[in-house]
């Protein structure tokens, strides 16, 4: 007789390739049911690294992954990773232990409605039909682009189940609806009659990468795009690379210039925007998004469809529009090029202070990886150098995590999943000591898992989004500061090659790592200046010192240094 952990097994691996486990009471079963098929096995460190990871190995890999973790502590430790997927609107799917159909224990807590307070809906596995449950699950992921759990009750983990053996078929997914003929005509239209136009991509345009290229030469557009979604638009001529906060000032400036933009498939938060002041005051902003209405007050015409839809309809909409020669008129031809992106202060090899200057290093480290690179950042004031020094080849180059939580501590959580997802690129794993040290078992992870991995700690022995932010105003900064870590001396231990680089010449040791084919994992422990403040971090703290106060009815007071651009 097939149990219920064997058939959920069975099921799941049919559909799913990648599995990220931590095995408590909970799961016990279910793992040991898994291991008899298909599907690759990932184990972590930490509950938090089950979804982390299963997280990121969609974002670079378009492909849905299992997180697995026992009950009870199990499943809260890994809330804060399943929040952050929840906000990303990342689908992957929790099989998790659950409190027996009998009741409660004294320890059990209240899951279904853990998960809910996230947003995360929870499918729970009775012994009739745990694979149709299953699928269900898999199916409302995939539908609606939020993960879910699957629980699995703890009297249930071995129970026979008289559910046939055919593998359920996910239900079809049905193909968006086109926009409206007469919206698609009045935006080609806006697009065609600019004399500046810009098309800026988010994540939520990957898929319509290519297309928006060739709209951009129909139109004679710039191009550029949100944080999370750089590399849209890799090696194309006109490029003005990250928009927003993270712009160089250069980029910032054209985009700025120009009179109608497309944004598709971005958030327009504040960082995106720059507070708002992204674009010209008069500009025509067209949002392309599934939401019905407006994402920021920057936008004037609501276009609601699937990204990729969208802009196809509009391409045919302007076959027969001539295409310019030059984008802009020629007024743009600084961005001839695409490389006015890295149009920005090179820094000294060493801050006043004596300490690394992060900008110089970041150069530096671009210069000597390989090509084929993938990066993984953590969240925290280093977000800044990660996003305007290092190069991305392609789409899906970047998984900035935590960013749509406000989340610190799941880079190194999230590394195996990129790890696994991209096993043919280098990752670069950025993270500061704060966020590290949160992560850290999960180095041991990356340690074990990843072909070629370097790992950037950027160690200003603080945290240092909130030294800047709120030490700017007056704070006692005690609370803030780390005693500084020796990241490399924790990394040996855990198996990795690493060296402290507290001077310009250290980073030969990365250089001589590459250079000799960038075989495991590298840790780079990046004693940097806690002077060197990122451009971003600037922004932030004027648009909160213009601001009310906290706790005033009418405050405004910009929330957080790492919301999703």
């Amino acid at each position: 007789m097939t149990t219920v952990s064997e058939r959920l097994a069975t099921v799941l691996a049919a559909h799913v390739d990648q599995a990220f486990a931590l095995m408590g009471n909970g799961n016990a079963w279910f793992l040991d049911a898994l291991r008899t098929t298909d599907m690759r096995i990932t184990a972590v460190r930490h509950e938090t690294a089950t979804v982390a990871s299963a997280d990121a190995y969609h974002r670079v890999s378009g492909r849905i992954a299992i997180a697995t973790t026992t009950y009870g502590p199990g499943f809260t430790n890994a809330l804060t990773s399943l929040a952050e997927a929840a906000q990303a609107r990342t689908p992957l799917v929790v099989v998790t232990g659950a409190a027996p159909t009998a009741g409660p224990r004294p320890w059990d807590v209240d899951q279904t409605a853990i998960a809910a307070a996230v947003g995360v809906p929870t499918f729970t596995l009775d012994a009739e039909a745990p694979g149709r449950t299953a699928v269900q699950a898999l199916h409302h992921a995939r539908a609606h682009r939020v993960p879910v759990v699957l629980a699995l009750p703890y009297d249930l983990v071995n129970a026979p189940t008289a559910e046939d053996d055919d593998v359920p078929v996910l239900p079809f997914l049905l193909p968006p609806s086109p926009p409206a003929d007469d919206v698609v005509a009045r935006t080609a239209g806006l697009l065609a009659g600019a004399e500046r136009p810009l098309i800026l991509a988010g994540r939520g345009a990957k898929a319509a990468a290519a297309d928006l290229g060739a709209l951009a030469d129909a139109v004679g557009a710039l191009t550029a795009s949100s944080a999370p979604a750089r590399g849209t638009f890799a090696g194309r001529p006109y490029d003005l690379g990250v928009a927003g906060g993270f712009a160089s000032a250069a980029s910032a400036e054209l985009i700025r210039a120009a009179d109608v933009v497309l944004v598709v498939g971005a958030g327009l938060n504040q960082f995106t925007t720059a507070f708002g002041q992204c674009f010209a005051p008069d500009a025509r902003v067209i949002q392309v998004d599934l939401a019905e209405q407006a994402l920021h007050a920057v936008v004037t015409d609501v276009v609601r469809g699937d990204a990729q839809v969208v802009v196809r309809a509009l391409l045919d909409e302007l076959a027969d529009h001539p295409r310019p020669a030059r984008p802009w008129r020629g007024d743009a031809e600084a961005a001839r090029d695409g490389r006015l992106s890295f149009d920005r202060e090179p820094g000294e090899q060493a801050a006043p202070d004596g300490r690394l200057d992060p900008r110089s290093v970041m150069r530096r480290v671009d210069e000597v990886l390989p090509a084929d690179r993938v990066i993984v950042s953590d969240g925290g004031h280093f977000i800044g150098w990660a996003n305007a020094y290092l190069d991305l080849p392609s789409t899906d180059s970047i998984t900035l995590v935590g960013t749509a939580f406000q989340s610190i501590g799941l880079g190194l959580p999230s590394a195996p999943g990129v790890a696994a997802g991209r096993p043919d690129a280098t990752l670069v794993v950025v993270t500061g000591d704060g966020g590290g040290l949160m992560g850290l078992p999960d180095l041991d992870s990356l340690a074990r898992t990843a072909r070629s991995a370097l790992v950037l700690v950027f160690n200003d022995a603080a945290y240092g989004a909130e030294v800047h932010q709120y030490g700017s105003q007056g704070l006692d900064q005690g609370i803030m500061l780390i005693d500084e870590v020796d990241f490399a001396q924790v990394a040996e231990g855990l198996g990795c090659r690493s060296a402290v680089v507290r001077t310009f010449d250290d980073l030969d040791a990365v250089e001589a790592w590459v250079s000799a084919g960038a075989r495991g994992t590298f840790v780079a422990d990046l004693r940097i200046s806690r002077d060197v403040v990122a451009p971003y971090i600037l922004e932030i703290i004027d648009a909160t010192l213009k601001a009310p106060r906290p706790g005033d009815p009418a405050s405004t007071v910009a929330a957080g240094a790492l919301s999703e651009a």
